[in-house]
């Protein structure tokens, strides 16, 4: 985004114009000399600083391509601070030394004219130099940070045109700028954005493992917090900060900057005095010989490029080839290219401005092969496949656009495997299982309303015992229905509703239904006192019959029952939460079990053609567990310990092959 490129603007413009400052200084002090040197051997030295800050953020760009994902962490987490704590250092020497600059680079130049033109370049390759490795370090931070490259480079670029142009200008003396109050109050706006990539350094490091409290967020704002808005892509952009930050990185931020704008302001005004060339250490005014200064200063210009180079041979390449795959506001992914059969790791950067999901599909059936889900504006994912011989393509779907397909690309080559496929899933293919669920459940539920009429029998002639066994039964079916966590919205909260939030807890008139009953039955209330919550029981049942067609119609539920009806039962039966006297966790399972197994045979056909085997896989840890349900009469709240481990590995088992039923059976569009 645009705005990912305002601080890097600055960075040029700032590190530009101080650069140029020093070049503009060196011309100058070489013409008051008097003598007839060419200006020549300050430009080459100019060029070799230039070469080796180029070649520097090369090599940094080369090395973390290289490296694990952690490993890139961690080198992007440590060259971070590093990058902060040069640029920290930058703002105040520049704001004590600006005025004496001068003084002492016209000494430098002095000296180097009395040598020769080997010395006149080295002393512009070591002004300058050190002006460009801080320069690259922080822009590679910064684009790093921002998660992009084009906008953070063209900013860069941009500000070092500018001022570029500025320092012409003023050699030229058609203008005058007040360098002290530029520096000064630039100098804040860096120590800014210092701020913003010393925490993003810090959140890589704990990415990385590096350092602790990954999890311990002081705050997560990404589910408020609209990241399509234009606002938020401004701050993102300027300051670095995340829509969510670990304590770690918040306590950082605000106590760099702190600390050090305090000490900026505070810092005495004046600046340091310059320096007589008399004056200089004895180092500076060394003269070592022409032929050795020739030679440093082509070894300045020759050493990164080499090292660039040493880097691209001596490093093997990664088996799994990344690329890049960019997202923008008109195409996805306008940069897939051909790749070699194999392991795959690609990275999709976002610069649509959207949020969205974005999929790697095979184009002749729409199969998914993998995806990113919540990719955000600005960030980017890594995304490992293997990929065998054949087309691919990406599917983008963004929030507020249509959805999108790239080119299609050929994998070539004999390596990789044919990667398990999840073809999508259309509303008309899980029409038949619905209907068949419709026509489960409604003869369950008219076994339910028979047998809460048989509980208002036992309770009408006063029967606690009877009512216990009858409530058990009703309970039990309703279980079986499979729909005990809410599917049926109102209705089921009415018919087997907690008292868990209600304002009254169980003495509260909206506790009603199966549970309301069975904590009467189980705290000795009488009889009469839970003949009217049943008879509302019985009224609550019929209507639901009568609605049962539009309240079970959406498609898109049914995968989620697969999964949804045993978590409620190790969250709320096995727990003793729902419990509200009978302790009947265990007997509840063993139903909702049965519930379980019927919506996996409905969705088995899809399962099969998606994942052969997950079915029986499933059926099987759906036996051994109903085995260790079985294996005890008591409820999870008086059961053996041993017994209860049982049960709770293999519902866990169990729950871990059937949590994939409803990302195979997702419905997507297109």
């Amino acid at each position: 985004m645009w705005a990912d490129g305002v601080p890097n603007l600055l960075i040029g413009l700032r590190e530009g114009l101080e650069g140029g400052l020093v070049v503009s200084i060196l011309l100058a002090a070489l013409r008051r000399t008097g003598a007839k040197t060419s200006s020549a051997p300050i430009w080459l030295g100019v060029l070799a600083a230039g070469l080796l800050a180029i070649s520097f953020g090369a090599v940094l760009t080369f090395s973390r391509a290289e490296l694990s994902t952690t490993a890139q962490e961690a080198f992007g987490g440590t060259l971070s601070l590093i990058a902060v704590c040069l640029v920290t250092v930058m703002v105040f020497w520049m704001r004590r030394t600006a005025r004496g600059l001068s003084g002492e680079l016209s000494a430098k130049v002095n000296d180097a004219v009395q040598i020769g033109a080997g010395a006149l370049a080295l002393t512009a390759f070591l002004a300058v130099g050190r002006e460009g490795l801080e320069t690259a370090l922080f822009l590679w931070t910064t684009v790093q940070a921002a998660g992009e490259t084009t906008a953070p480079l063209i900013g860069a670029a941009l500000g070092i045109a500018i001022a570029a142009l500025l320092c012409w200008l003023i050699f030229r003396s058609a203008i005058r700028i007040n360098l002290g109050v530029f520096f000064s109050r630039t100098a804040v706006l860096l120590v800014v954005i210092a701020a913003g990539v010393l925490a993003y350094g810090l959140g890589d490091l704990q990415d990385a493992g590096v350092l602790p409290g990954r999890t311990w967020l002081a705050f997560d704002l990404t589910a408020t917090i609209p990241p399509d808005a234009w606002w938020v892509t401004i701050i993102r952009g300027v300051t670095n900060l995340a829509p969510n930050m670990t304590w770690l990185q918040v306590v950082a931020y605000l106590t760099f900057l702190a600390v050090v704008l305090t000490f900026f302001f505070r810092q005495a005004s004046a600046p340091a005095p310059e320096k007589p060339a008399a004056e200089q250490p004895r180092a500076e005014r060394a003269t070592p010989r022409l032929a050795k200064r020739w030679i440093a200063v082509a070894a300045a210009v020759a050493v990164p490029l080499l090292a660039a180079g040493v880097f691209a041979l001596a490093i093997p390449s990664s088996q799994a080839a990344a690329q890049q795959v960019t997202i923008t506001g008109t195409a996805c992914a306008p940069d897939f290219a051909p790749v070699k059969a194999g392991p795959q790791e690609f990275t999709v950067v976002n610069k649509s401005g959207r949020s969205g999901e974005i999929y790697l599909i095979r184009p002749t059936d729409g199969g998914v092969l993998g995806e990113i889900e919540g990719i955000g504006p600005g960030t980017q994912r890594t995304m490992p496949v293997n990929l065998a011989a054949g087309e691919y393509a990406w599917r983008c779907q963004m929030s507020g656009a249509p959805d999108q397909l790239s080119a299609t690309v050929a994998a070539t080559g004999s390596g990789g495997v044919a990667p398990a496929a999840v073809v999508p899933v259309s509303e008309q293919d899980l029409a038949g299982p619905v209907r068949q669920y419709q026509d489960y459940v409604a003869p369950q539920l008219s076994t339910l309303a028979t047998q809460v009429d048989a509980l208002r029998g036992t309770l009408s002639a006063g029967d606690p015992n009877g009512a216990k066994a009858d409530w058990l039964q009703a309970q039990l079916t309703w279980e079986r229905v499979g729909a005990a966590y809410g599917s049926f919205g109102d209705l089921a909260d009415a018919i087997d509703g907690l008292p868990n939030g209600l304002p009254g807890g169980v003495a509260d008139e909206n506790f009603t239904g199966l549970r309301r009953i069975e904590y009467g039955l189980w705290h000795d209330q009488s009889p009469a006192t839970l003949a009217p919550i049943a008879d509302k029981l019985a009224q609550d049942v019929a209507t639901l019959r009568e609605k049962l067609p539009t309240v079970t119609a959406d498609p898109a539920d049914l995968p989620l029952r697969a999964h949804e009806i045993l978590e409620d039962s190790l969250r709320d039966k096995l727990s003793g939460d729902a419990s509200q006297g009978a302790d009947a966790g265990y007997q509840e399972t063993l139903a909702d079990v049965d519930g379980t197994r019927v919506v996996l045979d409905e969705l088995a056909p899809l399962l099969d053609a998606r994942r052969p085997q997950l079915v029986a896989t499933a059926k099987a840890q759906l036996d051994t567990l109903e085995q260790a349900l079985k294996a005890t009469t008591a409820g999870p709240l008086t059961a053996p310990l041993a017994q209860r481990q049982r049960v709770d590995a293999a519902i866990g088992q169990a729950l871990e092959t059937l949590s994939n039923i409803p990302s195979l059976l997702e419905i997507r569009q297109g």
